[in-house]
């Protein structure tokens, strides 16, 4: 992992790859989710989609061999290696606002959300186009009785990975994920490299 690079506790990095690389994220210390959103580099109004990636999915929990889809049900990128199985795709960063609301911070961090606006903002993304990220080591079961989601502690350990290869020039956002309770309250770096392939 010589040229990994690192994201700080509690912040957000952008960066660009091109069709056919391969992005590693990697959980450096254990426990840390890291919000991962793309557009498409050249058409930034094409997304990465929630909706659209666990309708064609069939299932909430993403892992490898799974494809993720655009707001136009273009492939992103595909997930070909995952060494912890369980990750999210249902919750939105957290911000200014859900500490606010959820946990009554009188003066709160400006979260996930704040992190990808700042980092995007030199793509020219605006912060109403960040949608749904995908929560890479994020924990979040779903009750199949009442629907309810809880949000545990994520089940990376130290060195943990996934591998993103994309299917498109990719404008990317990612964070070190600004909320307690997604990661066992400590907050703690993440890595990142981009991969050429052959």
């Amino acid at each position: 992992m010589i040229n990994l690079q690192v994201i700080p506790p509690r912040s957000g990095a952008a960066f660009t790859v091109r069709k056919g690389q391969r992005i590693k994220i990697v959980d450096i210390e254990g426990e840390q989710v890291s919000d991962f959103i793309c557009y498409n580099l050249h058409d930034k109004a094409e997304y990465l989609s929630s909706g659209r990636t666990i309708d064609y999915a069939e299932t909430i929990y993403l892992t490898k061999g799974n494809l993720f889809y655009s707001n136009r049900s273009n492939v992103m990128f595909e997930m070909v290696e995952d060494t912890v199985g369980r990750h999210d795709f249902l919750l939105t960063p957290c911000s200014a606002e859900m500490f606010r609301i959820t946990y009554g911070h009188t003066e709160p961090h400006k979260g996930c959300f704040g992190n990808l606006r700042d980092a995007l903002k030199e793509y020219g993304i605006e912060p109403d186009h960040i949608p749904t990220c995908f929560n890479v080591f994020m924990n979040v079961p779903v009750d199949g009785t009442t629907g309810k989601v809880s949000v545990l502690p994520p089940l990376s350990k130290p060195g943990d990975y996934v591998i993103l290869e994309t299917k498109m020039d990719l404008i990317v956002g990612m964070t070190s994920c600004s909320a307690g309770l997604s990661n066992n309250f400590s907050y703690k770096p993440i890595g990142y490299e981009v991969l050429d392939v052959g």
